[in-house]
């Protein structure tokens, strides 16, 4: 598995993003089968690349859960991370990951919002 690293900070370096076209089919599934990350991935495909923070995500879990579903979603080629100062912001990786599992990502995101 391809695997990318983020080094520019200290906090970073936990950082590891997967590359779409080296994720199983499974785990992409696995990535988009919890409403939670449904939700980030529909707030990301909503704004531009790099402008919403991890802290202002409108979710119904704790900081270390929230935490754990964006480390699914990068692990699963879905979203990159990088830290701007205190914040770490987010980009749907759509291309990439539109290329490695083509129409699964505009499924999930046109489908009705979880209830």
């Amino acid at each position: 598995m391809s695997v990318r690293q983020d080094s520019n900070t200290a906090r970073a370096r936990g950082l590891t993003h997967a590359d779409p076209k080296d994720v199983s089919l499974q785990d992409a599934l696995t990535a988009v089968a919890d409403p939670v990350r449904r939700a980030i991935l529909r707030e990301l495909a909503g704004v531009p690349d790099w402008t919403k923070t991890c802290g202002t995500f409108d979710l119904p879990v704790t900081k270390a859960t929230r935490s754990h579903h964006f480390a699914v979603l990068r692990a699963a080629g879905l979203i990159e991370q990088r830290d701007a100062g205190p914040r770490r912001l987010n980009r749907l990786r759509r291309a990439e990951f539109d290329d490695a599992f083509p129409g699964l990502l505009e499924l999930v995101l046109t489908s009705p919002a979880d209830r």
